[in-house]
């Protein structure tokens, strides 16, 4: 079974697959341009400003992506779930502030400066996977579920997707 888990930055996606992976002892498959950006050793900014003007960079990484997602596995990316011929697939989302708390507690920002990163990133890829692909990232009519993060624990989020799962 194949399931895959999308959001929007600091929405929880990474933190839920982990928790159903785990449960599940499936494969976690979680590629990131936070890591290509790492491995060229540059900012996930820039790394993003590059791929708005190179649509390969993407096309590149969603192909890896489709070979890693293989066997029983959980996909955590944003386009997993258009890119992927999940079984189930669940979107997390959150407020802006609160994906924003999250991002400035996980990479040492001030709490503005993670809400300017947070909309930027979002409007970024909204506006490239729409040029790229003609993906609308806020669709919601691809979902088996939808969880907001912002008002369920990690562990409801995993007890939630459980029972989604299991039917």
């Amino acid at each position: 079974m194949i399931i895959t888990v999308s959001g929007l930055t600091g929405s929880g996606k990474n933190t839920l697959g982990e928790l159903l992976a785990k449960e599940l002892g499936y494969n976690l498959v979680c590629p990131t341009f936070k890591d290509l950006a790492k491995k060229e050793g540059i900012s996930l900014m820039e790394f993003q400003k590059k791929a708005e003007n190179d649509s390969d960079i993407d096309k590149k990484f969603d192909e890896v992506l489709k070979e890693q997602a293989k066997g029983d596995c959980i996909v955590t990316t944003w386009l997993g779930p258009w890119m992927i011929d999940a079984d189930i697939r669940i979107k997390i989302f959150a407020s802006v502030e609160t994906r924003a708390k999250r991002i400035a507690k996980r990479d040492g920002m001030e709490l503005e400066e993670a809400i300017a990163h947070v909309k930027q990133r979002d409007e970024n890829n909204r506006k490239r996977y729409k040029k790229i692909y003609g993906i609308d990232i806020d669709s919601e009519e691809n979902f088996d579920a939808k969880f907001d993060s912002g008002i369920f624990t990690p562990e409801e989020l995993l007890r939630k997707s459980l029972k989604i799962i299991k039917k």
